[in-house]
């Protein structure tokens, strides 16, 4: 209950606000630069499969971050 009230008299603009957000966004770049790397180069796939798969993960990350975030 105590975090409701808190994010309720945050308020929309909030720093708390923008922390999630870049939360999410250093949870997405991380995990699409993570798998971009490893299927590129230990793996030896292509550049569209890697660019894929890095897209596939960072969503993944973004909606996970994003749930945590809501917690």
């Amino acid at each position: 209950m105590k975090r409701d009230r808190i994010s309720q008299a945050a308020g929309p603009g909030s720093d708390a606000a923008m922390k999630n957000w870049r939360y999410i966004a250093l949870h997405t770049l991380a995990a699409a630069a993570f798998i971009f790397l490893l299927q590129r180069y230990t793996l030896s796939a292509s550049l569209e499969s890697s660019l894929l798969w890095a897209l596939t993960f960072g969503g993944c990350a973004a909606g996970l971050a994003y749930m945590q975030s809501k917690r």
